[in-house]
Protein backbone atom coordinates (compact mmCIF):
# COMPACT_ATOMS: atom_id res chain seq x y z
CA UNK A 1 0.00 0.00 0.00
CA UNK A 2 1.19 3.64 -0.48
CA UNK A 3 0.99 6.55 1.24
CA UNK A 4 2.16 10.10 1.96
CA UNK A 5 3.79 12.24 4.29
CA UNK A 6 3.60 15.96 5.40
CA UNK A 7 6.86 16.61 7.58
CA UNK A 8 6.17 20.33 9.23
CA UNK A 9 8.85 22.85 10.31
CA UNK A 10 7.08 25.60 12.50
CA UNK A 11 10.06 27.61 12.49
CA UNK A 12 10.40 31.00 10.88
CA UNK A 13 12.42 34.21 10.58
CA UNK A 14 9.74 36.85 10.99
CA UNK A 15 6.07 36.00 11.30
CA UNK A 16 3.85 37.38 8.58
CA UNK A 17 0.93 39.26 10.08
CA UNK A 18 -1.76 37.16 8.37
CA UNK A 19 -0.37 33.76 9.62
CA UNK A 20 -2.22 31.57 11.94
CA UNK A 21 -0.43 28.04 10.85
CA UNK A 22 2.08 26.17 14.04
CA UNK A 23 4.86 28.82 14.20
CA UNK A 24 7.45 30.03 16.49
CA UNK A 25 10.63 32.55 15.27
CA UNK A 26 13.82 30.34 14.73
CA UNK A 27 16.22 29.38 17.60
CA UNK A 28 19.04 27.25 17.09
CA UNK A 29 18.70 25.44 20.50
CA UNK A 30 15.10 24.78 19.62
CA UNK A 31 15.70 23.57 16.21
CA UNK A 32 18.10 21.03 17.23
CA UNK A 33 16.17 19.49 19.67
CA UNK A 34 12.91 19.53 17.77
CA UNK A 35 14.44 17.65 14.76
CA UNK A 36 15.72 14.68 17.25
CA UNK A 37 12.31 15.20 18.40
CA UNK A 38 10.51 14.70 14.84
CA UNK A 39 12.99 11.69 14.10
CA UNK A 40 11.53 9.88 17.10
CA UNK A 41 7.92 10.80 16.04
CA UNK A 42 8.27 8.99 13.04
CA UNK A 43 10.65 6.55 14.31
CA UNK A 44 7.65 5.71 16.69
CA UNK A 45 4.80 6.09 13.95
CA UNK A 46 5.72 5.27 10.64
CA UNK A 47 4.81 1.61 9.89
CA UNK A 48 6.57 0.64 6.74
CA UNK A 49 4.21 1.72 3.85
CA UNK A 50 5.69 2.54 0.45
CA UNK A 51 5.62 6.50 0.43
CA UNK A 52 4.30 7.93 -3.18
CA UNK A 53 4.64 11.76 -1.67
CA UNK A 54 6.83 14.00 0.83
CA UNK A 55 5.87 17.46 1.60
CA UNK A 56 8.02 19.45 3.71
CA UNK A 57 6.36 22.75 4.76
CA UNK A 58 5.80 25.35 7.51
CA UNK A 59 6.63 27.38 8.99
CA UNK A 60 9.50 28.49 6.92
CA UNK A 61 11.90 25.36 6.46
CA UNK A 62 14.13 27.29 4.44
CA UNK A 63 14.82 29.40 7.10
CA UNK A 64 16.84 26.42 8.96
CA UNK A 65 20.36 26.20 8.41
CA UNK A 66 21.65 24.13 5.73
CA UNK A 67 23.37 21.45 7.94
CA UNK A 68 19.98 21.44 9.74
CA UNK A 69 17.41 20.94 6.40
CA UNK A 70 20.30 18.13 5.28
CA UNK A 71 18.96 16.74 8.85
CA UNK A 72 15.39 16.64 7.74
CA UNK A 73 16.28 15.59 4.54
CA UNK A 74 17.91 12.46 5.59
CA UNK A 75 15.27 11.23 7.75
CA UNK A 76 13.49 10.73 5.32
CA UNK A 77 15.66 8.22 4.46
CA UNK A 78 13.55 6.29 7.27
CA UNK A 79 10.64 5.86 4.71
CA UNK A 80 10.18 3.61 1.69
CA UNK A 81 11.13 5.57 -1.40
CA UNK A 82 11.36 3.21 -4.28
CA UNK A 83 8.56 4.59 -5.43
CA UNK A 84 8.27 8.10 -4.71
CA UNK A 85 6.40 10.12 -7.14
CA UNK A 86 6.70 13.73 -5.63
CA UNK A 87 8.79 15.93 -2.91
CA UNK A 88 8.16 19.55 -2.26
CA UNK A 89 9.93 21.89 -0.07
CA UNK A 90 8.41 24.78 0.64
CA UNK A 91 10.92 28.20 0.68
CA UNK A 92 10.46 31.83 1.18
CA UNK A 93 12.44 33.41 -1.96
CA UNK A 94 15.29 35.20 0.95
CA UNK A 95 16.58 31.70 1.93
CA UNK A 96 17.05 30.04 -1.79
CA UNK A 97 20.74 30.18 -2.75
CA UNK A 98 22.57 27.86 -4.86
CA UNK A 99 23.81 25.74 -2.00
CA UNK A 100 20.28 25.35 -0.76
CA UNK A 101 19.02 24.05 -4.19
CA UNK A 102 21.83 21.50 -4.93
CA UNK A 103 21.31 20.44 -1.75
CA UNK A 104 17.42 19.68 -2.11
CA UNK A 105 18.22 18.25 -5.86
CA UNK A 106 20.57 16.01 -4.05
CA UNK A 107 18.13 14.52 -1.87
CA UNK A 108 15.93 13.85 -4.90
CA UNK A 109 13.49 16.55 -3.83
CA UNK A 110 11.65 17.35 -7.37
CA UNK A 111 9.22 20.49 -6.27
CA UNK A 112 9.51 23.85 -5.28
CA UNK A 113 6.42 26.15 -3.00
CA UNK A 114 7.81 29.29 -2.93
CA UNK A 115 5.81 31.60 -1.03
CA UNK A 116 5.45 35.28 -3.16
CA UNK A 117 2.20 36.45 -1.97
CA UNK A 118 2.29 39.57 -4.05
CA UNK A 119 4.92 41.58 -5.85
CA UNK A 120 3.37 45.02 -4.79
CA UNK A 121 5.20 46.93 -1.80
CA UNK A 122 2.26 47.90 -0.13
CA UNK A 123 0.71 44.73 0.01
CA UNK A 124 3.82 43.21 1.35
CA UNK A 125 4.63 45.65 3.91
CA UNK A 126 1.01 44.92 5.16
CA UNK A 127 1.62 41.06 5.37
CA UNK A 128 5.01 41.94 6.97
CA UNK A 129 6.91 40.37 4.09
CA UNK A 130 9.62 41.34 2.16
CA UNK A 131 11.14 40.74 -1.56
CA UNK A 132 10.43 41.82 -4.75
CA UNK A 133 9.73 40.52 -8.55
CA UNK A 134 13.35 41.11 -9.32
CA UNK A 135 14.36 38.83 -6.38
CA UNK A 136 11.61 36.00 -7.38
CA UNK A 137 12.77 36.58 -10.65
CA UNK A 138 16.33 35.68 -10.13
CA UNK A 139 15.95 32.65 -8.01
CA UNK A 140 13.35 30.67 -10.05
CA UNK A 141 16.05 31.36 -12.83
CA UNK A 142 18.68 30.20 -10.26
CA UNK A 143 16.34 27.03 -9.97
CA UNK A 144 15.53 26.26 -13.23
CA UNK A 145 19.30 26.68 -13.77
CA UNK A 146 19.83 23.76 -11.22
CA UNK A 147 17.20 20.95 -12.99
CA UNK A 148 14.31 22.40 -11.23
CA UNK A 149 10.89 21.69 -13.53
CA UNK A 150 8.41 21.97 -11.38
CA UNK A 151 7.58 24.86 -9.40
CA UNK A 152 4.44 26.26 -7.42
CA UNK A 153 4.13 30.16 -6.54
CA UNK A 154 1.74 31.12 -3.72
CA UNK A 155 -0.19 34.49 -4.44
CA UNK A 156 -2.53 36.31 -1.65
CA UNK A 157 -5.17 38.67 -2.85
CA UNK A 158 -8.12 40.34 -1.37
CA UNK A 159 -5.68 42.51 0.89
CA UNK A 160 -7.77 45.15 2.46
CA UNK A 161 -7.38 48.57 0.28
CA UNK A 162 -6.16 46.37 -2.98
CA UNK A 163 -7.52 47.87 -5.86
CA UNK A 164 -7.95 45.53 -8.98
CA UNK A 165 -5.82 47.28 -10.73
CA UNK A 166 -3.14 45.74 -8.27
CA UNK A 167 -4.05 42.35 -8.41
CA UNK A 168 -4.07 42.03 -12.33
CA UNK A 169 -0.39 43.52 -12.59
CA UNK A 170 0.57 41.00 -9.61
CA UNK A 171 -1.25 37.99 -11.80
CA UNK A 172 0.62 39.93 -15.24
CA UNK A 173 3.98 39.41 -13.33
CA UNK A 174 3.07 35.67 -12.07
CA UNK A 175 2.52 34.23 -15.50
CA UNK A 176 5.88 36.11 -16.74
CA UNK A 177 7.94 33.64 -14.63
CA UNK A 178 5.96 30.90 -16.03
CA UNK A 179 5.44 28.62 -13.20
CA UNK A 180 4.05 24.83 -13.39
CA UNK A 181 1.93 25.74 -10.79
CA UNK A 182 -0.50 28.51 -9.00
CA UNK A 183 -1.70 28.30 -5.58
CA UNK A 184 -4.03 31.53 -4.91
CA UNK A 185 -5.58 32.32 -1.71
CA UNK A 186 -8.32 34.87 -0.18
CA UNK A 187 -6.73 36.76 2.35
CA UNK A 188 -8.73 35.54 5.53
CA UNK A 189 -8.60 37.61 8.72
CA UNK A 190 -8.12 34.86 11.80
CA UNK A 191 -7.56 34.49 15.08
CA UNK A 192 -4.51 34.80 17.18
CA UNK A 193 -3.17 36.97 14.08
CA UNK A 194 -1.31 40.31 13.82
CA UNK A 195 -4.00 41.72 11.51
CA UNK A 196 -6.73 40.56 14.15
CA UNK A 197 -5.37 42.02 17.08
CA UNK A 198 -5.27 45.11 15.47
CA UNK A 199 -8.90 44.54 14.05
CA UNK A 200 -8.24 44.85 10.86
CA UNK A 201 -11.45 44.73 8.37
CA UNK A 202 -11.72 42.12 5.57
CA UNK A 203 -12.15 43.14 2.07
CA UNK A 204 -15.65 43.31 1.09
CA UNK A 205 -17.45 39.86 -0.33
CA UNK A 206 -18.45 42.05 -3.56
CA UNK A 207 -15.32 42.61 -4.39
CA UNK A 208 -13.48 39.18 -3.05
CA UNK A 209 -15.71 37.55 -5.79
CA UNK A 210 -14.48 40.26 -8.65
CA UNK A 211 -10.83 39.63 -7.72
CA UNK A 212 -11.57 35.83 -8.09
CA UNK A 213 -13.44 35.72 -10.88
CA UNK A 214 -10.58 37.78 -12.63
CA UNK A 215 -7.80 34.99 -10.94
CA UNK A 216 -9.47 32.10 -13.17
CA UNK A 217 -10.57 33.86 -16.43
CA UNK A 218 -7.06 35.15 -16.84
CA UNK A 219 -5.15 31.96 -15.43
CA UNK A 220 -7.74 29.86 -17.70
CA UNK A 221 -6.98 31.87 -20.47
CA UNK A 222 -2.93 31.43 -20.24
CA UNK A 223 -3.37 27.76 -19.98
CA UNK A 224 -3.44 27.06 -16.25
CA UNK A 225 -5.90 24.71 -15.83
CA UNK A 226 -8.50 25.51 -12.57
CA UNK A 227 -8.26 22.01 -11.41
CA UNK A 228 -9.14 23.19 -7.35
CA UNK A 229 -10.75 26.16 -5.61
CA UNK A 230 -7.33 27.51 -4.89
CA UNK A 231 -4.84 25.57 -7.49
CA UNK A 232 -3.98 25.89 -11.02
CA UNK A 233 -1.66 23.92 -13.01
CA UNK A 234 -0.18 23.48 -16.09
CA UNK A 235 -0.96 19.96 -17.92
CA UNK A 236 0.31 17.38 -15.94
CA UNK A 237 1.53 19.54 -13.16
CA UNK A 238 -1.26 19.12 -10.60
CA UNK A 239 -0.14 19.19 -6.64
CA UNK A 240 0.15 15.11 -5.93
CA UNK A 241 0.23 15.55 -2.38
CA UNK A 242 -2.51 18.04 -2.50
CA UNK A 243 -4.68 15.41 -4.16
CA UNK A 244 -4.47 13.08 -1.79
CA UNK A 245 -6.04 15.22 1.23
CA UNK A 246 -9.04 16.44 -1.76
CA UNK A 247 -9.28 12.38 -3.06
CA UNK A 248 -9.47 11.80 1.27
CA UNK A 249 -6.92 9.27 0.85
CA UNK A 250 -4.93 8.26 3.84
CA UNK A 251 -1.31 10.18 5.00
CA UNK A 252 1.05 10.72 7.66
CA UNK A 253 1.40 14.14 9.26
CA UNK A 254 4.71 14.53 11.68
CA UNK A 255 6.12 17.86 13.59
CA UNK A 256 4.35 20.17 15.66
CA UNK A 257 0.61 21.50 14.33
CA UNK A 258 0.67 18.62 11.79
CA UNK A 259 -2.52 16.30 10.98
CA UNK A 260 -2.80 13.27 9.47
CA UNK A 261 -5.28 10.51 8.69
CA UNK A 262 -3.68 6.74 9.13
CA UNK A 263 -5.66 3.52 9.36
CA UNK A 264 -9.55 5.34 9.92
CA UNK A 265 -8.29 7.85 12.50
CA UNK A 266 -7.53 11.20 11.85
CA UNK A 267 -5.39 12.72 14.41
CA UNK A 268 -3.81 16.60 14.94
CA UNK A 269 -0.26 17.06 16.45
CA UNK A 270 0.39 19.63 19.14
CA UNK A 271 0.84 23.14 18.13
CA UNK A 272 2.92 23.56 21.75
CA UNK A 273 6.14 23.49 20.82
CA UNK A 274 7.09 22.83 24.75
CA UNK A 275 4.81 20.01 24.75
CA UNK A 276 6.29 18.32 21.58
CA UNK A 277 9.73 19.08 23.03
CA UNK A 278 8.45 16.94 26.01
CA UNK A 279 7.46 13.84 23.86
CA UNK A 280 3.70 14.70 23.60
CA UNK A 281 2.84 14.41 20.21
CA UNK A 282 -0.52 14.14 19.70
CA UNK A 283 -3.75 16.43 21.01
CA UNK A 284 -6.46 14.58 19.28
CA UNK A 285 -7.25 11.67 17.36
CA UNK A 286 -10.68 10.36 16.48
CA UNK A 287 -11.34 7.03 14.88
CA UNK A 288 -13.87 7.97 12.11
CA UNK A 289 -17.30 6.13 11.17
CA UNK A 290 -18.03 5.45 7.84
CA UNK A 291 -20.25 8.18 7.65
CA UNK A 292 -17.87 10.58 8.69
CA UNK A 293 -15.48 9.20 6.08
CA UNK A 294 -18.12 9.24 3.85
CA UNK A 295 -19.03 13.17 4.67
CA UNK A 296 -15.01 13.93 4.21
CA UNK A 297 -15.48 12.11 0.97
CA UNK A 298 -18.11 14.80 -0.14
CA UNK A 299 -16.44 17.65 1.77
CA UNK A 300 -12.95 17.52 0.42
CA UNK A 301 -13.68 15.51 -3.50
CA UNK A 302 -16.52 18.87 -4.36
CA UNK A 303 -13.11 21.14 -3.89
CA UNK A 304 -12.08 19.51 -7.11
CA UNK A 305 -13.24 21.55 -10.18
CA UNK A 306 -13.87 17.81 -11.88
CA UNK A 307 -15.98 16.80 -8.93
CA UNK A 308 -16.79 12.88 -7.31
CA UNK A 309 -16.94 9.60 -9.57
CA UNK A 310 -20.10 8.87 -8.71
CA UNK A 311 -18.86 4.61 -9.69
CA UNK A 312 -15.67 5.43 -7.43
CA UNK A 313 -17.81 6.59 -4.52
CA UNK A 314 -19.69 3.33 -5.00
CA UNK A 315 -16.38 0.99 -5.13
CA UNK A 316 -15.01 2.62 -2.35
CA UNK A 317 -18.75 2.87 0.09
CA UNK A 318 -20.78 0.05 -1.75
CA UNK A 319 -23.67 2.82 -1.90
CA UNK A 320 -24.74 4.89 -3.65
CA UNK A 321 -23.63 8.77 -3.00
CA UNK A 322 -26.90 10.02 -3.75
CA UNK A 323 -28.36 7.73 -1.26
CA UNK A 324 -27.02 9.17 1.37
CA UNK A 325 -26.50 12.71 0.71
CA UNK A 326 -29.34 15.08 -0.54
CA UNK A 327 -28.27 15.60 -3.87
CA UNK A 328 -31.18 15.70 -6.00
CA UNK A 329 -32.63 18.62 -4.85
CA UNK A 330 -29.45 20.23 -4.82
CA UNK A 331 -29.40 19.43 -8.82
CA UNK A 332 -32.44 20.95 -9.25
CA UNK A 333 -31.51 24.24 -8.10
CA UNK A 334 -28.24 24.15 -9.66
CA UNK A 335 -26.04 24.56 -6.97
CA UNK A 336 -24.38 20.92 -8.08
CA UNK A 337 -24.14 19.55 -11.47
CA UNK A 338 -24.48 15.67 -12.93
CA UNK A 339 -22.25 15.32 -15.70
CA UNK A 340 -20.33 12.57 -16.97
CA UNK A 341 -20.84 10.05 -14.08
CA UNK A 342 -19.53 13.02 -11.90
CA UNK A 343 -20.99 15.43 -9.30
CA UNK A 344 -19.14 18.56 -9.44
CA UNK A 345 -19.98 22.19 -7.96
CA UNK A 346 -21.75 24.07 -10.43
CA UNK A 347 -18.88 26.42 -11.52
CA UNK A 348 -21.07 29.75 -11.30
CA UNK A 349 -21.06 28.62 -7.61
CA UNK A 350 -17.65 27.57 -6.33
CA UNK A 351 -16.79 30.96 -4.35
CA UNK A 352 -20.21 30.03 -2.24
CA UNK A 353 -18.90 26.09 -2.32
CA UNK A 354 -19.22 26.25 1.86
CA UNK A 355 -22.85 27.16 1.65
CA UNK A 356 -23.30 24.13 -0.54
CA UNK A 357 -21.02 21.85 1.57
CA UNK A 358 -23.45 22.62 4.52
CA UNK A 359 -26.67 21.86 2.69
CA UNK A 360 -24.85 18.16 1.48
CA UNK A 361 -23.41 17.48 4.88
Amino acid sequence: MKTSVYIHIPFCKSICSYCDFCKVLYNKEWAVNYLKKLKSEIEDRYMGESIRTIYIGGGTPSCLSLKEIEYVLLLTNLFKKNELEEFTFECNIEDITEDLLKLLKKHKVNRLSIGVESFDKENLMFMKRTSSYEDVKNKILLARNIGFNNINLDLIYAIPKEKLSTLKKDIKLLLSLEPEHISTYSLMIEDNTFLHYKKVDPITDDKDYEMYEYICKKLNKNGYKHYEVSNFSKNGYEAKHNLVYWNNLEYYGFGCGASGYVSGVRYDNTRSLTKYLNDEFRSSEQLLSEVSIMEYEVMLGLRKLDGINLQEFYDKFKVNMQDVFPIKPLIKNGDLIYKDGYIKINPKKIYVMNEILLKLV
